[in-house]
């Protein structure tokens, strides 16, 4: 998927984004701050850079491939779930609307330009087209949450929200004629994640951090990890994506449906191990889960131009101890990205205040 804090009720979580109603601005010392949500924030968009990193090491490693599956699983489903989550207030009320537009739509509409130009310059391509309706690389996050928090008012009044938007992901999945307008594929098929955050509750939250919830995650992930050890070089990881139909990834329509039910549950399990790892107190990286959405749209340049610049053709970085230190160095790279200089630096394009554009309230209204 993405700056205000992620536990107020205007909040993007998982992104750092302010799109709908938002309290006076409190600092960690208030008593309604939970640090647990800026710190998942921040350890999610540090595993979205890692991942990245390991994409072009898939190849030569079964290791990496091991570990960029078992990533892929949970981090955008425990983004979009905190999404969710703090999205639960948002309805349709003007002032609502409007830091859905800023917070949201103009950020979306500014790197889809950046990204497009970006790669006709570092990819040597020059006529590569800048499109609005066909999302490119991590913009896509920003389109579907704005589609997605538009629709929160509809999942509030159905009575089985969750099953609904499984429903809805399972017919996505097994239809290839969507196309990429809108990145609908992946728009449908990561919905049922924003609804379950809609749906939940501080007490959901609260079952997974506790002593025997942390301790039960081990094993689970030394599973998942196995698994993902023998799958890697039997699973297409384009599942993991959510951009493609069963068809399009050379299955039958039916498998879309199971693929659909499964991940998703193997993904929630996941995520409420990652959810039970994280720390609940205030850390030294927990005011970084504020600026999530910089990291996030910023490191994709550096991310791509490492692919257009075949930094990856060099052999060290193949070895075991090259992919440790590309790992590292992902890592601090988006830490960096969520600092209160680059967020200041680059405040006018992911939270502009854009008072111009809107009328006024009539005075007495």
């Amino acid at each position: 998927m993405p700056a205000a804090a992620a536990h107020s009720a205007g909040t993007t979580a998982g992104t750092g984004v302010r799109t709908a109603e938002r309290p006076a601005p409190q600092t960690h010392k208030g008593a309604s701050r939970d640090a647990f949500f800026d710190n998942a924030k921040y350890l999610a968009i540090v595993l979205v850079a890692m991942g990245h990193s390991w994409e072009p090491l898939r190849d030569g490693s079964r290791s990496a491939a091991a570990l960029y599956i078992t990533v892929y699983a949970f981090h955008m489903p425990a983004f979009i779930i905190i999404s969710g989550y703090f999205s639960r207030s948002f309805d349709m009320r003007k002032d609502r609307l409007q830091r859905l537009i800023t917070g949201v739509a103009v950020p979306y509409i500014l790197f889809e330009v950046a990204y497009s130009l970006f790669k006709r310059w570092a990819d040597n391509d020059p006529h590569y087209p800048i499109s609005l309706t066909d999302p490119w690389y991590l913009t896509w996050f920003l389109l579907a949450l704005f589609i997605w928090r538009l629709t929160t008012p509809l999942w509030k009044i159905v009575r089985w929200p969750v099953p609904l938007a499984l429903a809805i992901a399972a017919l996505a999945a097994t239809s290839p004629n969507i196309g990429n307008d809108l990145d609908l594929q992946r728009v449908l098929q990561f919905l049922p994640f924003f609804v379950l955050g809609l749906c939940l509750k501080p007490e959901h939250f609260q079952l997974v951090r506790n002593k025997r919830a942390r301790i039960a995650a081990v094993p689970v992930f030394a599973c998942a990890l196995v698994f993902a050890y023998w799958a890697a070089p039997r699973m297409n990881a384009a599942w993991f994506y959510h951009r493609d139909s069963a068809q399009e990834l050379a299955a039958p329509w039916w498998s879309g449906v199971v693929m659909t039910l499964a991940m998703f549950g193997c993904s929630l399990v996941l995520v409420a191990c990652f959810f039970a790892w994280v720390p609940g107190r205030t850390m030294w990286c927990t005011a970084l889960g504020a600026g999530t959405l910089y990291g996030y749209l910023l490191h994709g340049f550096l991310a791509k131009g490492s692919r257009f610049w075949n930094w990856y053709d060099t052999p060290w970085v193949h070895k075991p101890w090259g992919m440790v230190l590309i790992t590292l160095a992902a890592g601090t790279f988006i830490t960096l990205l969520c600092t209160p200089p680059v967020q200041r630096a680059f405040r006018w394009a992911m939270e502009p205040k854009m008072t111009w554009a809107f009328k006024k309230d009539p005075v007495g209204a």
